[in-house]
């Protein structure tokens, strides 16, 4: 069928586990690309779902490895030439982190943002802290744009963070390590009125500010914010503006929030509208 399009939208792969509810994971992601005006595609790397008969804690099935380089081979194959851009979520095992390492590795890419879920909850710690290890040593070095959040930032920079100078630091020791662009995300984690996230590409430092509604996370703002990165550096914004596009974006789907019978709630994409 004839495209009738003057101009195609840009395109965005996200590749993450999803998340039954539909609060976080790619389904949070598909629907941020949507929002932010991008043509959203997903790679499956595992199933979680919350268990209400346990407190709501993680139930977690990978998907199976042969399942994934099959997505990653339709997908690139698709759209070879006019896919730069992707999100990196949950793998869930050192074998998913290879699959995708070696997808990645087939093609150039103008932006490979990492969010980097790390501790798996629902997963043996041994077999979490293999995860962790290999997302180190095989995805961190492709990445262009990482976003941590409180606990992934003390983990990739060996730094305890209780402030936002403790959060400037380890912003300024993961782009060290890295050498991607960072958006360390402090949120509600770090004392004060304010939501504190902190950008550092090596040149330019800016911390974003808005302030807290509540004093607890909500589900889905760690991947959504991702997301919005990445669906603007897609669109081609540089990496200060797509930060601040997509802290105002998440602000918004917060205090939009959507509640159900979970003890938490989760960020609206649409509550920008």
């Amino acid at each position: 069928m004839t495209n009738t399009n003057t101009v195609d939208p840009a395109i965005t792969l996200t590749i993450a586990g999803s998340e039954a509810t539909g609060g976080a994971g790619a389904q949070a992601d598909l629907k941020t690309f949507q929002e932010l005006g991008t043509y959203g595609i997903v790679a499956l790397t595992c199933i979680v779902s919350f268990d209400p008969k346990d407190s709501w804690n993680h139930r977690f099935v990978p998907v199976d490895q042969q399942v994934i380089e099959d997505q990653l081979e339709a997908i690139q194959t698709c759209y070879e030439d006019k896919l730069g851009t992707v999100k990196l979520g949950m793998m869930g095992s050192p074998a998913t982190i290879n699959t995708v390492a070696t997808a990645l590795k087939s093609q150039k890419w103008d932006n490979v943002l990492l969010d980097p879920v790390l501790i798996c909850k629902g997963q043996e710690p041994g077999h979490a802290l293999d995860t962790d290890e290999a997302l180190k040593s095989e995805l961190l070095p492709l990445a262009t744009f990482v976003t941590p959040n409180h606990f992934e930032a003390e983990q990739l920079s060996g730094l305890k963070i209780s402030t936002e100078e403790d959060l400037i630091a380890a912003a300024k020791k993961i782009h060290e390590i890295s050498g991607a662009a960072v958006l360390a995300k402090g949120g509600v984690r770090i004392s004060g009125e304010d939501a504190v996230d902190v950008f550092y590409d090596g040149t330019t430092l800016e911390v974003l500010r808005e302030k807290k509604i509540g004093e607890v996370a909500v589900s889905g703002a760690g991947c959504s914010l991702a997301a919005a990165v990445t669906a603007e550096l897609a669109k081609g914004a540089t990496a200060l503006d797509a930060a601040r596009t997509a802290k105002a974006f998440v602000t918004e789907g917060i205090r939009n929030r959507v509640s159900g019978n979970t003890p938490f709630d989760a960020l609206w994409q649409g509550g920008g509208r």
